[in-house]
């Protein structure tokens, strides 16, 4: 029933999401693109009362999904309530020691010292 509910509230999210882009702006937003254009289906009040009576019903329709799905889930917390204190205790366990092998230090000047050759001529 949740899945149900879930598929239809993204549904009406975006069709909600499309209404209110495609009403009219007063502010010529997204006339340029169409928004305000005279080639409608509807003349400009029409279009108008329609698109806003259509967002409202998707605004309706996606309230009351919310709805229905926020008290759905509360009552499948409510159902399966979760165990806060476990019932096995863990056990420990230490790593193991393994044989560390020395490493070079770089600070240490190497023992033996290498002398340079000299030219002859």
């Amino acid at each position: 029933m949740n899945s149900v509910l879930l598929a239809i509230d993204i549904i009406l999210a975006a069709a909600l999401t499309i209404l209110v882009l495609l009403q009219r702006s007063d502010g010529g937003a997204l006339g340029a693109l169409g928004g305000g254009s005279g080639n409608s289906l509807f003349t400009g009040r029409q279009a108008g009362n329609m698109l806003t009576r259509l967002t409202w019903w998707a605004f309706a329709l996606f309230v009351v999904v919310n709805l229905a799905l926020v008290v759905l889930s509360k009552q499948d917390i409510n159902a399966e309530p979760i165990n806060l204190v476990p019932t096995e205790q863990a056990k420990v366990v230490e790593p193991t020691k393994a044989p560390v092998a020395p490493s070079a230090d770089a600070s240490e000047e190497p023992t033996g010292t290498v002398e340079a050759e000299q030219p002859t001529e």
